[in-house]
């Protein structure tokens, strides 16, 4: 009896999960112990030998003040820039729900910047930053525009995050219009009948009920900045003078254009580990900090 009724759940695993299970193998699981093996080996992306090297490859990692330079500048660059896209989507999801009319077309128009690729999205943002603000800088006979933001080290950062901002709010926003208008109307009836204002409302009523927004917005927001590759190396390529290389292009550029796999795979790996850890504790303290109408 217990040997059918196995059979029968494995029929059923099979039937609904199996394709997917074979799917996520093959293209996550089977790659990610993949590359963890050739962190151990001196690969250099093109031959056929794969020399083993064992922890080698972590001790240049830990050795590598580029890329722990790199590591930190995307610190800073995530910070500013999750916090940034979730005051403005929040923002944004706030009066996109508040009546206002033609709310439903803006809430399109804010979220078409994130179905432009990050590639064209750079290169569209670095004409906007090289000519077009050049251009009414000398125009306007204004000196702080007069020269691209994007020769300098602190204005090529600038500029990522404006980019960063200006791509992700969008997307954040629909989440948090979700999360406005899960907050029941009969919670808001009642707060408005016992004398809240509008802002008391908001911040005492819908935010503690919308943390489960905020936990998404903010896991989504801080692997985005921390993976962030396309739209550094179209808008900035790391320039100048390498002041704005990410930790995602450093590694690309370790295993790729310098041909050391090995090491590139390593940093990868660190890279991905402080991400989940991250990551983690944020959702384990956002989920904690929950509550229900």
């Amino acid at each position: 009896m217990k040997t059918n009724t196995m059979s029968y759940k494995c029929k059923q695993f099979a039937m609904f999960a199996g394709v997917t299970t074979v799917v996520f193998a093959a293209v996550v699981i089977i790659p990610f112990l993949y590359g963890l093996y050739l962190t151990f080996t001196s690969w250099d992306g093109v031959s056929t030998q794969k020399p083993f090297v064992g922890m080698a490859n972590y001790v240049s990692t830990f050795a590598d003040t580029a890329y722990w330079q790199a590591l930190g500048r995307t610190f800073i660059y995530a910070i500013i820039a999750v916090i940034l896209v979730n005051i403005v989507a929040f923002i944004l999801a706030f009066l996109v729900t508040s009546g206002v009319k033609g709310q439903n077309f803006f809430r399109a128009g804010f979220f078409i910047p994130n179905l432009i690729g990050g590639i064209v999205l750079g290169y569209i943002w670095k004409f906007v930053f090289n000519r077009a603000l050049v251009a009414l800088g000398e125009s306007l006979s204004a000196g702080a525009l007069s020269t691209s933001l994007l020769a300098t080290s602190g204005g090529a950062m600038f500029c990522l995050i404006v980019v960063s901002v200006w791509q992700y709010a969008g997307y954040m926003m629909l989440i948090y219009v979700a999360g406005f208008m899960s907050v029941s109307a009969d919670v808001l009836e009642a707060a408005q009948i016992d004398g809240c204002t509008n802002v008391q409302t908001l911040v005492h009523i819908s935010v503690p009920l919308m943390v489960s927004s905020f936990v998404q917005c903010l896991f989504l927001t801080i692997t985005r900045c921390f993976m962030v590759y396309d739209v550094n190396l179209s808008l900035t390529k790391g320039e100048p003078f390498g002041s704005s290389v990410m930790a995602a292009m450093h590694v690309y550029n370790q295993a790729f254009t310098y041909k050391n796999y090995g090491t590139g795979q390593a940093e990868a790996l660190i890279l991905f580990i402080v991400c989940a850890v991250i990551g983690v504790l944020q959702v384990y303290i956002g989920k904690k900090a929950e509550v229900s109408a």
